[in-house]
């Protein structure tokens, strides 16, 4: 698993007929920063994910990748290789809060 934030919605009019009616999002993976415990660091990269959960922009979420995104409920045989399975309430590091939901 792991911790991204999201940062927008991908619209796809056109797709693999098992992905009509899915929601996708672009994720931000967030990174544990070593020289300071207390916030993320964002990744470089961005993921394209299904969300199930109805997620919302700036939402700091848990996401997994590869076979364990098709384990998700109704994925099974969708072409998937990142789907949203959490969405984050708070994470310490190192004993230092980095991350308190908002909500």
């Amino acid at each position: 698993m792991f911790v991204a934030k999201v940062i927008g919605q991908v619209v796809a009019t056109k797709k693999e007929a098992s992905l009509q009616g899915r929601r996708l999002v672009m994720l931000r993976p967030l990174l544990a920063d070593p020289a300071d415990p207390s916030r993320f660091k964002e990744g470089s990269n961005t993921i394209v994910a299904v969300d199930t959960l109805g997620v919302g922009t700036d939402e700091v979420v848990l996401f997994v990748q590869g076979s364990s995104a098709r384990q998700v409920a109704g994925l099974k045989s969708v072409p998937v290789d990142a789907s949203v399975i959490g969405i984050v309430d708070s994470v310490k590091v190192l004993g230092q809060r980095t991350y308190q939901s908002g909500k």
